[in-house]
């Protein structure tokens, strides 16, 4: 009967994490509170303290969930593939339009970058953590792996990467959207000697 206790409030404990990590994508940790989250999740807000210490310890597993996700959808996509078609694979979708429309379920870093100065130290180590694993994870992918210069070029993959997402989504032109994506994926694509 405990077993069952507790593996109900770990599912439940799920439901929230899942529910928080859309909620910042989709609104931002400052437009993210605690009701909603526990609305989406079919709780009451009462139970909130039953799981989480703080609304930060919350932010903090929100933002590993989503970092974790968008790490995870490259890990498939690098593992299906051989290396020197695995990173271009990863970098067309990222910089898809179905990644660029999935702002919800899509990559944290992109959609929550500039607020994460201000976001508590729990916060940010999240998702400073899964930012490396996406910069390992390319730097893997990289012709020049165990080099210095693959974790370089991983750095500004990455960065170019993201810059390039989150510009796409801020402009309300569609062919410049697609014009960024279009040019990133060209300048960043290693070509196949």
């Amino acid at each position: 009967m405990k077993r069952a206790a507790t593996r109900s409030k770990e599912a439940t404990h799920d439901r929230i994490v899942d529910a928080a990590a859309r909620a910042i994508r989709r609104s931002g940790y400052n437009g993210t509170g605690v009701a909603d989250i526990m609305k989406d999740a079919g709780l009451t807000h009462g139970g909130f303290y039953a799981h989480f210490a703080s609304r930060e310890a919350m932010l903090a597993e929100a933002a590993d969930r989503a970092g974790g996700e968008s790490v995870a959808m490259m890990e498939q996509i690098a593992a299906s593939l051989p290396p020197q078609q695995a990173l271009p694979a990863m970098m067309r979708a990222y910089l898809s339009e179905q990644h660029l429309a999935s702002i919800e379920t899509g990559c944290a870093t992109a959609a929550l970058g500039s607020e994460m100065p201000r976001q508590a130290p729990e916060v940010r180590r999240a998702a400073t953590r899964r930012i490396k694993e996406m910069i390992d994870l390319v730097a893997r992918q990289s012709r020049d792996w165990g080099q210095p210069s693959a974790h370089e070029h991983a750095l500004f993959t990455i960065a170019a990467m993201v810059g390039t997402l989150v510009l796409a989504r801020a402009v309300d032109d569609p062919k410049l959207s697609e014009g960024l994506r279009e040019a990133a994926l060209k300048q960043l694509t290693p070509s196949q000697d």
